[in-house]
């Protein structure tokens, strides 16, 4: 596939499949995108230890999109959202690895429960895993994180199967429920911010 057919929009839309290259760009977009994110940045409240460890917790969390072409953006990266299809999973060594070696001891306890009760919530039947997705603080208010949502979901409709996500902050919960995103959870461990799983059916 040479360049020019890389970068042509998807089904008519403004949403581009990114390729491995991409990946670095893309990654850029997340890590601004999750800057002030409730979860991350009480795991890495220093900016300078979320600048050098959040691309690697991203890359382990959901950069198997990018071997999957299930990773997409919008114009000029000002939106990102990495899919797992069915069957793929995050990195779990890397991430596990990742958390031993640059979470805060005293937060490490806390995420491994954290992470055993994201895998009690994962649906038993094959599912596409959203990770993550994130826009551009500078860009955000377009409709970059809606694109994002229905061109994917249309296709995973169309196949019939069932999306996955973890919400990391509440102001981003009226988004999902509008795509037919609903609530099955609260995981809550000690001091950790709240993530809120949060599944939908196909043709919702």
């Amino acid at each position: 596939m040479n360049d020019n057919e890389i970068k042509q929009p998807i089904a008519k839309t403004n949403v581009y499949r990114a390729k491995p290259d991409d990946a670095d760009v893309a990654i850029d977009t997340i890590l601004l995108a999750f800057s002030a994110d409730p979860h991350l940045r009480w795991l890495w409240a220093d900016a300078e230890a979320f600048l050098s460890y959040g691309p690697q917790f991203i890359e382990a969390f959901g950069g198997k999109a990018f071997k999957n072409d299930t990773a997409f953006y919008t114009r000029d990266f000002s939106g990102v959202s990495l899919w797992l299809p069915p069957g793929v999973h995050p990195n779990e060594e890397g991430l596990l690895s990742l958390l031993e070696r640059a979470a805060p001891p005293s937060k490490l306890p806390t995420l491994m429960e954290v992470l055993e009760q994201m895998d009690h919530y994962h649906p038993d039947e094959p599912h596409w895993h959203l990770p993550l997705v994130g826009v551009d603080p500078a860009k955000q208010g377009s409709g970059y994180g809606s694109q994002l949502l229905q061109h994917t979901l249309e296709e995973i409709d169309r196949r019939g199967e069932t999306a996955y996500l973890e919400n990391t902050n509440p102001a981003n919960t009226p988004l999902y429920e509008r795509f037919g995103f609903e609530k099955i959870g609260v995981i809550q461990v000690d001091g950790a911010p709240p993530l809120f799983p949060m599944i939908r059916y196909p043709n919702q």
